[in-house]
């Protein structure tokens, strides 16, 4: 039997419509999220809970395209990304914000944080609503805060077991002026670089040492590049994920929704990680040979004394209502 040229174009197109995508894949919406933590960090494995919890809830309408480890580019690189739009956001440590929102100095002061329950305080309560809306004036829209924890001091010259041990050592820091004048103040020599540069820059030599959260510090490896690691938990630094406003303002209500709870969830699931696998990491560095220093309360009461001007230079250059803010938070 002859089919008519007419009933074969029919049938052709019959069957390139069977091979076309449904309806909802050709309206999937990809939404790129940079980080710069390696891929076994509570950091990047947030990013897997995030993606799971919004394609799963958008039945896929939202599709995340996941990029950790610096896969584009460095923590800076992430923050300007974000901004700008090229991709929808990324989590990093809030001190890569700062120079774009300074009031994030006000939670990265030294010696003011004495448990992460008191540091939760501060960013899921008014001080957090604030930094909210800085955000929001600078073109990001904050998603939530994450711990990365209390940061401790590493170097290959000596044990830091006092305020003296830091003098003229010369030790990495984030591009938070914080964090620079903390370390100035307590007698070390202090270099702000990118995390991409560091394990380099150790290795040959050009720096004394760094200073990160234990996981931190295990994951990127620094123990084979430095000995001595002290107890110093100077700062409290926290992780945010923050978003492209634009982005997400042109989303559907219901898929913002979706995003803002599985932001939440990602961040919370991060914090239960982060705060039970603190001390395993530390143990896991003494385990690969570094030579650990805990630091006595009277040796962290002179640290602090000594760093007690940078708060005092803060106020001068943010708001003094948003840290006044904080240390009432804190009851300092």
């Amino acid at each position: 039997m002859r089919i008519t040229s007419a009933i074969k174009g029919t049938m052709v197109g019959f069957a390139l419509l069977g091979m076309m995508p449904a309806p909802q894949a050709l309206a999937a919406q990809h939404l790129r999220v940079t980080g710069n933590f390696p891929v076994e960090h509570s950091i990047s494995k947030a990013m897997e809970v995030f993606k799971q919890e919004v394609e799963k809830n958008t039945k896929g309408e939202l599709v995340i395209d996941l990029f950790p480890n610096m896969m584009l580019g460095g923590a800076q690189e992430n923050v300007d990304q974000a901004r700008n739009g090229t991709t929808f956001g990324t989590m990093l440590s809030v001190a890569y914000l700062s120079r774009v929102v300074p009031e994030f100095e006000a939670i990265s002061l030294p010696f003011i944080f004495d448990s992460r329950e008191k540091a939760y305080g501060v960013v899921d309560g008014k001080v957090g609503k604030i930094l909210d809306e800085k955000m929001a004036a600078k073109g990001f829209k904050g998603l939530g805060f994450g711990e990365l924890g209390f940061r401790n001091v590493t170097n290959n010259v000596r044990p830091i077991a006092e305020l003296k041990d830091f003098k003229d050592l010369k030790i990495r820091l984030q591009p938070n002026q914080v964090h620079l004048d903390t370390f100035r103040a307590l007698g070390a020599n202090p270099v702000s670089m990118d995390i991409s540069e560091v394990y380099s820059a150790l290795q040959q030599g050009v720096l004394d040492g760094q200073e990160n959260p234990y996981d931190s510090i295990a994951t990127r490896r620094f123990n084979e590049v430095q000995k001595y690691i002290s107890g110093s938990r100077h700062l409290f630094d926290f992780a945010v994920f923050v978003a492209n406003k634009r982005t997400f303002d042109k989303l559907s209500p219901e898929n913002q929704d979706i995003v803002l709870k599985a932001a939440n969830a990602a961040m919370q699931w991060q914090r239960n990680q982060s705060a039970t696998q603190a001390m395993k990491w530390k143990d896991e560095l003494i385990k690969r040979g570094m030579q650990y220093t805990e630091i006595t309360s009277d040796a962290r009461k002179e640290m602090q004394k000594a760093t007690l001007p940078v708060i005092e230079k803060v106020k001068k250059n943010i708001d003094p209502q948003v840290i006044d803010a904080v240390l009432s938070e804190v009851g300092a």
